[in-house]
């Protein structure tokens, strides 16, 4: 067992076996082998854990740090699970995204995406009224609405829009029966 530093670098701590040149070959029982890259240089470590965009994984054998596969992970907890993102990206469902998917709201304080509020299909277009009459007038608006058919999974994360409304023609300007409105001369 070589428990020796080599110059300012402990590079045999916790080795079971260990190199001058490449460092730890064989680790203790319960740390991790990392094999550190360096430029054109390599050498092995002996770990408590895994550095960053590493996970440990433990085999009769060997327990070694293995990397992330998933594209801007931080740490994950498999090879195909992220448990946390670099910074500006969210954790959804083990992986990283610059923005949450479709259904799906951020939670900046966790940098996660959560279930977010679902709402159902647009109705149509209400009539084109104007002070609750639909003659008239030139203009007018039309409503349209939706109904919410999930409430999100955080009270503070807002629902999209469940009411909208656009400017119409009036289909009738002139009421029938209706006076003709006096017009205004300019003074």
């Amino acid at each position: 067992m070589c428990e020796a530093s080599y110059g300012s670098n402990p590079i045999c701590k916790g080795c079971l076996s260990c190199s001058k040149d490449n460092g730890c070959i064989r680790c203790q029982h319960k740390l991790f082998f990392f094999l550190r890259r360096e430029g054109m240089r390599q050498y092995g470590e002996c770990l408590h854990s895994c550095p960053s965009g590493y996970y440990g994984l433990r085999t009769p054998d060997m327990n070694r740090c293995s990397r992330c596969r998933i594209e801007n992970c931080d740490s994950c907890f498999s090879r195909d699970f992220c448990t946390k993102c670099k910074a500006g990206f969210y954790s959804h469902r083990g992986r990283c995204f610059r923005g949450c998917p479709p259904g799906f709201a951020a939670l900046e304080e966790l940098m996660e995406c959560v279930e977010g509020c679902e709402v159902g299909q647009w109705s149509e277009w209400g009539t084109c009224s104007r002070n609750n009459k639909t003659c008239g007038f030139k203009w007018g608006l039309e409503t349209r609405t939706r109904q919410i058919v999930k409430k999100p999974a955080k009270d503070t994360i807002p629902c999209p829009t469940i009411a909208e409304s656009r400017r119409c023609k009036m289909a009738v300007r002139h009421c029938p029966g209706g006076k003709p409105r006096a017009c205004r001369k300019s003074l």
